[in-house]
């Protein structure tokens, strides 16, 4: 015997509003994780505004910075500004600005890994840029104080290779036959923070080069890229250690990017 529509009615909107209840319960149950400011032996949080009167240089477009959005209006806000990555200020304003009173980041990324504690993983990886021993800051490719703290993005993928290239100037070029991923960014081929494979590639072996380099098999057991055979090609090894690509970031004698 067929139910009455308005039995089922009832049961769905029972249904919705015990799924509500229990989202609700969810919410007010789930405790999150509160990141706390460093903290400095002594010191109290003094607020931004006081940063400011000598730190005018950094403070002068810190408003256009990822960072700003951290800031809370009120009382609050003066442990969510500058302090909640330098520490409390009390002590440097007055010892008048000795550097041994207050956080520097860029001698420690360990303020910068309190939020972002996935790059705190990444940089645990075994292929790394060497920020954990000092050689390397996250202020030298992210500036925390001036617009996007991730350079470029979107369609500015020249400036993000401008800011690789201020180290990694060899890779430059520029170049008779160009490596069009070059011109995608270097982020295509390296994970920047940490990877597992050598020279901090995001894939390994030739499985990289095949995300783009590849074509439709039609032979089983076969490998063709750009209509040649690579079957015994990539059993060598890499694309590049092998002896046919080596010059992976551009070449000036040879279009199949060879020295």
């Amino acid at each position: 015997m067929p139910r009455p529509k308005s039995l089922i009615r009832q049961r769905i909107v029972w249904g919705g509003l015990a799924v509500w209840i229990l989202l609700l319960i969810a919410c007010a149950t789930t405790s999150r994780t509160m990141m706390a400011p460093p903290q400095i032996a002594g010191a109290v949080f003094i607020g931004s505004g006081t940063c400011t009167a000598c730190h005018a240089d950094q403070a002068q477009f810190f408003d256009s910075s990822s960072h700003a959005l951290l800031q809370d209006e009120g009382d609050p806000a003066k442990f969510i500004g500058c302090e909640s990555c330098h520490g409390p200020g009390s002590m440097h304003l007055a010892s008048f600005g000795q550097v041994g009173a207050i956080v520097n980041p860029r001698r420690s990324p360990e303020t910068c890994f309190q939020c972002h504690l996935d790059k705190h993983g990444e940089f645990h990886l075994p292929n790394t840029h060497p920020v954990l021993t000092g050689k390397v800051s996250c202020a030298d490719c992210h500036d925390p104080h001036r617009g996007d703290a991730v350079i470029a993005g979107g369609t500015q993928l020249a400036s993000a290779n401008d800011t690789c290239l201020e180290c990694h100037a060899a890779q430059q070029g520029p170049f008779v036959f160009e490596h069009e991923a070059v011109r995608e960014g270097c982020v295509t081929c390296h994970s920047h923070h940490g990877s597992v494979n050598p020279k901090m590639l995001r894939a390994a072996n030739h499985t990289l080069c095949l995300q783009c380099h590849f074509q439709e098999q039609t032979v089983d057991g076969r490998l063709k890229i750009g209509g040649r055979e690579h079957t015994a090609y990539v059993s060598r090894g890499t694309c590049w250690t092998t002896g046919c690509h080596e010059a992976t970031h551009g070449s000036q004698v040879d279009s199949t990017l060879r020295f």
